[in-house]
């Protein structure tokens, strides 16, 4: 920490996301209007904001609504305002389309939007009122006081160290940015998070946070693909590829430009340890429904992103003394609805209510932030995510036992048959030696159809080659003994960005390739023996969304 700058703020949002953006701006809002001066500064590990969120999205503008009535006039992004909906079983050859979809699956008044201009356009917003916010810069580090437990602030990483951690002549010292709260965004499964996990028990007596994965494209199509002319926006798919032993979903949403947003979800509490969701992916590609849409397409951008699946009985204490936890880095996402986008601006603009109260009363301790908590409870997220609470679990269900479950919850107001229903650690739930059944070869045509490293290379995935690995195994041993003899090196299959090979030629080995990574983190949440931990590269690495 020698030689490093301190740069003191009043409240710091760490995260570039939904839920900080909001949040920031909320709370620049509420001080003018209670004349209060406050110096609030926000940083995000992307290179601009919005570099670092995936996803053509549904959002519910409820949120949006309260912050910004206006939005609209102040040009938000919208790639579609009309939101109708289709949704189908998936067969391997054919599609059933579902007779009755549950109110909550209905889209009226939402919009369809790009995350990634989304932030980036209310990040705009945030550096015009005055917010300083700062791209490119890794919270490395929390800072506490000296007793320990109160939050102070973040570190930021240094910027040019080498592979071998010795300072290159580019050499650049991190600072530590201190704050009377910090507001924690990082999004699903932040390493800061994880550490203030395990040092404050955020996460204690609270059901195990578990996750799905998203591999997710932009494509073109064609001026005269009839898809383009049709009145459906919305596609929803579940069924093949991954039948109804496994969670997860498809999705397709009609975009501006002939585009449209394609994308295949998988629960990472899969138990087939030779499951790829890429390839399962592909598979999905190749349906005959999604091929006929997407024929004569390009992919322009692909990406692969983590979601925080868990809902109402994995949220986190939400408060402790000098911080505050938003977003999808406390589990708000509301996986019945299929969105998090409101639900995470919300949480952002009431963590900013109860800090303004913080401030007025001189005193950031638990005791008063913890009114955030009590804000959540009573409001609309609560609400919401209490009628889903079972509902990741019922997904989880086999067979026919998932709609049983699903269809007790519906009419039972989110009960259900067993009120909570347990919820098994991703880590935890793959079985040995199992492994998928063999299916029909799988080609690539470098355009419509790519290879993992061709998704990579389209993600605008970079790093600085000569830095340190930001992907540590605990223990190689592991890999190449117990990990191998018992699932086959799971690690090969389910990460989206080929990180991970196995070599055999002069010894067996497991290479790691990090400039690959998609910073979507499933190989620390699904590693079977807990074994890998992602840590923040150099600010600035990662991927580069600019249209999804």
């Amino acid at each position: 920490m020698s030689n490093r700058e301190e740069m003191p703020l009043d409240v710091l949002f760490v995260g570039g996301g939904p839920a900080n953006l909001a949040g920031a701006i909320h709370l620049f809002q509420l001080a003018q209007e209670k004349g209060l001066e406050i110096e609030i500064g926000l940083i995000d590990k992307g290179d601009t904001i919005g570099a670092h969120s995936l996803s053509g999205a549904i959002m519910d503008p409820k949120a949006l609504k309260e912050l910004m009535p206006d939005y609209e006039d102040k040009g938000c992004p919208i790639e579609r305002s009309d939101c109708k909906d289709e949704f189908y079983y998936l067969t391997p050859t054919g599609k059933l389309a579902v007779p009755y979809t549950p109110s909550y699956m209905h889209n009226d008044g939402c919009h369809i939007i790009s995350l990634s201009k989304f932030t980036r356009w209310l990040g705009g917003i945030a550096e015009e009122m005055g917010i300083m916010v700062f791209p490119g810069f890794s919270g490395t580090e929390v800072l506490y006081a000296e007793d320990g437990k109160t939050v102070t602030g973040v570190a930021t990483g240094d910027k040019g160290v080498d592979k071998d951690g010795k300072q290159k002549g580019t050499f650049e010292p991190g600072v530590d940015l201190t704050a009377r709260v910090t507001v924690f965004g990082e999004g699903s499964k932040g390493s800061l998070m994880r550490e203030v996990g395990k040092k404050l028990n955020i996460f204690s007596d609270r059901m195990p946070q578990v996750f799905e994965t998203a591999i997710k494209e932009v494509i073109e199509l064609p001026e005269d693909n009839a898809f383009l002319s049709s009145p459906t926006t919305v596609v929803h798919t579940f069924g093949h590829p991954l039948g109804l032993d496994t969670k997860g979903g498809g999705f397709l949403y009609k975009m501006k430009d002939n585009r449209v947003s394609l994308g295949l979800v998988v629960g990472l509490d899969y138990e087939d340890a030779g499951l790829e969701p890429y390839e399962a992916f592909i598979r999905y590609k190749r349906h005959p429904l999604i091929a006929d849409i997407i024929q004569g397409g390009k992919v322009l951008q692909q990406g692969a992103k983590t979601l925080a699946a868990g809902g109402y009985y994995t949220l986190p204490k939400l408060a402790v003394d000098g911080a505050v936890f938003v977003g999808d880095s406390a589990s708000m996402l509301n996986i019945q609805r299929l969105k998090g986008v409101h639900t995470a601006m919300k949480s952002g603009m009431l963590a900013a209510e109860t800090i303004i109260e913080a401030f007025e009363a001189d005193d950031c301790s638990e005791q008063v932030l913890k009114g955030y908590e009590a804000k959540v409870r009573s409001s609309w997220i609560n609400d919401e995510l209490y009628a889903a609470r079972n509902f990741t679990q019922a997904l989880g269900k086999k067979g026919i036992g998932k709609f049983i479950h699903i269809g007790a919850q519906y009419v039972t107001g989110g009960r259900g048959i067993v009120d909570p229903m347990d919820i098994d650690k991703d880590s935890g739930t793959l079985k040995s030696g199992s492994g998928s059944p063999a299916g029909e070869s799988l080609s690539y045509d470098g355009e419509l159809y790519v290879d993992k490293l061709t998704g990579v290379y389209l993600s605008g995935t970079r790093h600085e080659e000569d830095q340190p690995c930001h992907l540590q195994i605990l223990d190689m041993d592991i890999c190449l003994n117990q990990c191998r003899e018992t699932y086959q090196n799971p690690c090969t299959r389910f990460c989206p960005g080929q990180v991970y090979e196995l070599e055999e030629e002069g010894g067996l080995r497991l290479k790691l390739n990090p400039s690959n990574c998609l910073h979507c983190k499933t190989c620390e949440i699904k590693d079977p023996y807990e074994n890998i931990i992602w840590t923040c590269p150099e600010g600035g690495g990662g991927p580069n969304y600019s249209i999804v």
